[in-house]
């Protein structure tokens, strides 16, 4: 027999109904794809008292206003001012034939996220809403129950249902970002959600860490340490005190990515005298060395598809991006404009790759087409701009920034724009790296 307490973890940010779901497919609402995207304007009104004392009341409002930062930071939506809607919330309708449609089409509204709460007994019951505004029609509808502590993870939820319905694309609402801050003095790596919320010390090796890179499956990262006076590489497992590896062959052994099919390793050593990219198991044992040349071949960043790599090399003279295809076994060069350009990352649909490169002396983001379209300047008059990161859906990059003063992460659309802040966390903030979902 349950009693309550189980019953209430089994429900806990589950599901309960779809009340109605009509297919989106039949209408692209945003096309994510594109390099001139329109922002949706939707209107989201407080959420509607369905049964909640005094003491809670606050949730209405605090939850509308999540609903709003959580879709805001895609770049997609364009959020209406609550000042502005001629409707009471508390007195309308939730469903299709009670709201009245007109009401939200003269103010400029598209899209309406309405929905209603109730907290009794410990118990948090919300019901979200997605309605096409001209459509007039339910898009989306929900219903979670869950504890006051799951309300950020639900409302999560909901605005992924929200990107997938209106995109036909995942969101990045269950993602991470590592990153390194020397916040307690050294270098260490850190965790925050993906709009910097819930920041949590990662590392603790008091000394310098570096290159955060997350497996395929989000559960472990790998990075470098200088534990024992010089740069060795281990892997940790994201949230469970697991065994983890240490890779330290004779000579440095850095800037370590998962390859995305298989699960391997790929990283710098210069085990043999010059630094030169390897393929290893997640267990450290070297499958083969990827690279060959008398210049530095470092930063390994891998397409989709896992059949080619790009990684940097000053084989030219100076710092240049190039790819390897796997197959050919043939190496080409991707950048030219630029006498330094570095810290290259795949973009995760396999169309560009995003880098550091140095213009009028300091570094900005460029993006470049694999076949060499390009580049484009994504960064400019702001300080040093490095470190990239793609979103796992490819519509957002990651950054670290000195436009403030001191080094700091940021977060833009894919074509430079929305550029903010990400997080606040005392000292310098370096090196992001977003998660799989």
């Amino acid at each position: 027999m349950w009693n309550k307490k189980r019953l209430i973890l089994s429900v806990t940010l589950t599901l309960l109904i779809s009340i109605v779901a009509f297919p989106a497919a039949a209408r692209v609402y945003i096309d994510i794809n594109s390099p001139y995207l329109k922002k949706l304007p939707p209107a989201i009104p407080t959420l509607k008292n369905l049964g909640i004392d005094n003491r809670h009341q606050y949730l209405m409002k605090e939850l509308a206003e999540l609903l709003g930062d959580t879709l805001s930071f895609t770049g997609f939506f364009k959020l209406l001012d609550p000042d502005s809607f001629l409707v009471d919330p508390q007195k309308a309708g939730l469903t299709r034939d009670l709201i009245q449609f007109e009401n939200w089409r003269s103010i400029g509204a598209e899209l309406l996220i309405n929905g209603g709460i109730s907290y009794k007994n410990g118990i948090l019951k919300i019901e979200l809403r997605l309605f096409d505004i001209f459509g007039r029609r339910l898009i989306i509808g929900k219903r979670y129950t869950g504890h006051i502590g799951d309300r950020r993870k639900i409302i999560r939820r909901f605005c992924n249902e929200i990107i997938y319905h209106l995109t036909g694309a995942k969101g990045v609402f269950n993602t991470q970002i590592a990153f390194v801050s020397t916040t307690t003095g050294n270098k260490e790596i850190y965790l925050a959600d993906f709009d910097g919320y819930n920041i949590r010390q990662f590392t603790t090796t008091k000394n310098i860490t570096l290159s955060p890179a997350w497996s395929p499956d989000a559960q472990w990262i790998a990075y470098t340490a200088y534990r024992k006076k010089k740069p060795d590489i281990y892997i940790k497992h994201v949230s469970k005190n697991l065994p983890g590896k240490v890779i330290a062959f004779k000579g440095l052994n850095t800037t370590p990515v998962w390859e995305p099919i298989q699960s391997l390793l790929s990283a710098t050593f210069s085990k043999d005298g010059n630094p030169e990219i390897y393929l290893l198991t997640s267990s450290g044992k070297i499958i083969k060395r990827l690279t060959y040349n008398w210049g530095i071949d470092t930063s390994p960043t891998w397409s989709p598809d896992g059949k080619k790599f790009a990684f940097v090399s000053n084989r030219s003279g100076t710092p240049q991006i190039y790819i390897k295809d796997l197959d050919k076994n043939q190496v080409r060069r991707l950048t030219y404009e630029g006498s330094y350009n570095t810290t290259p990352e795949w973009s995760p649909r396999g169309d560009f790759i995003a880098y550091s490169g140095v213009t009028n002396s300091h570094f900005n983001i460029f993006i470049i087409g694999v076949d060499g379209e390009g580049p484009y300047q994504l960064t400019r008059d702001t300080g040093d701009n490095e470190s990239p990161t793609w979103s796992p859906d490819g519509t957002l990059i990651a950054f670290s920034s000195t436009r403030e003063g001191a080094e700091r992460i940021y977060v833009m659309n894919a074509n430079g724009a929305d550029q903010r802040r990400l997080l606040i966390l005392s000292g310098e903030q370096t090196s992001p790296r977003w998660s799989p979902r």
